[in-house]
């Protein structure tokens, strides 16, 4: 019972890694972090709310330094084909150079009812995804979180995708700025790198859409009543039928370039929100209970805190990361 402290505490002082699938996080995710950082356990999650993740980091990223917990956020389709990835991207890009990499989504599949609470908790929450952003800066500097390498996520504009044969939109997820946090934690990215993000879609005026409706659903999400309309029409727990997710499948392709080279790479699977979020949430912390991995703590990402094991986890559990192409 995520409202029962002493339960809570209990669990994570009985285990090695906790993982916990109870969202919207920002609602009902704190306390169990907070009792994984105590007891110094590993702790595995799927968020994709910046809010959460933030709040966290200023809260318990600290403590679970002092215990030698490892909290890592998104280790589901947020974030780990984009963050793992760019760094099976970077491998394949020269050492100690600048690095761009940008990376476009296409997906075909069915979101959850879990995800669409998500979704529309943060969008009725504005100011406070600021100001746990704001606590996160503050808590940074508090740390001394400064290095002399920049890495940063560029927004950048739509282009005629080359890969979809569409255009390619900028995609404004968690993703980004996971994957900046793995480039400010591993020199291996360079001395500075930058990340963009995108989502490939068949038309312009199918990302003006998209968009419209996004701008729709935040400003649907101020007015409980129409926001608790929504929420019903979807309740977690439910989402697509076997049949649906048997047929769901998602890409994320990678153009690195760096040091007179450029490489394309690829991650691909079956459904992203169900089937194999289930592998990278499972073999996340199954690879943190068990692989010899770097010594990490506090809030760490999947590629820093886990990288080169979870990589070879997930081929081996059929997820592809492959190299399509490289110049010189």
């Amino acid at each position: 019972d995520v409202g029962d402290d002493t339960s809570i505490r209990a669990l994570a002082a009985a285990t090695r890694v906790l993982v916990t699938t109870v969202g919207p996080y920002v609602l009902y995710g704190n306390g169990v972090v907070a009792a994984c950082a105590d007891a110094g356990t590993d702790y595995v999650d799927l968020t994709g709310e910046p809010e959460f993740v933030n709040t966290t980091y200023a809260r318990h990223h600290e403590r679970a330094r002092q215990t030698g917990a490892r909290l890592v956020h998104s280790c589901g389709f947020d974030s780990v084909p984009h963050d793992l990835g760019t760094y099976f991207t970077v491998l394949h890009l020269p050492e100690d150079v600048p690095l761009r990499v940008r990376a476009v989504v296409r997906v075909s599949a069915a979101p959850s009812g879990g995800t669409l609470h998500s979704l529309l908790t943060g969008f009725a929450r504005p100011r406070a995804n600021y100001l746990a952003a704001q606590q996160r800066k503050a808590a940074q500097r508090g740390a001394g979180e400064r290095t002399d390498r920049r890495a940063r996520a560029v927004p950048g504009r739509p282009y005629r995708d080359d890969v979809g044969g569409g255009w390619a939109v900028p995609l404004p997820t968690i993703d980004p700025q996971v994957v900046a946090r793995s480039a400010r934690a591993l020199p291996r990215y360079g001395p500075d790198f930058s990340y963009s993000h995108y989502l490939s879609v068949p038309h312009l005026y199918t990302a003006a859409g998209g968009a419209l409706g996004m701008v729709t659903l935040g400003l649907l999400a101020q007015v409980p009543p129409a926001r608790n309309a929504l929420l019903r029409r979807l309740a977690p727990g439910e989402g697509p039928s076997p049949e649906k997710r048997a047929r769901s499948w998602f890409t994320v392709t990678f153009v690195g370039e760096g040091g007179g080279r450029r490489v394309r790479t690829r991650v691909s699977g079956g459904d992203p929100c169900y089937d194999e979020t289930a592998k990278m949430m499972a073999e996340s912390a199954l690879s943190l209970a068990f692989d010899d991995l770097p010594g990490t703590a506090g809030q760490v990402t999947t590629a820093a805190a886990m990288g080169d094991a979870l990589l070879g986890r997930l081929q081996r559990a059929g997820m592809a990361f492959e190299v399509l192409d490289t110049d010189s």
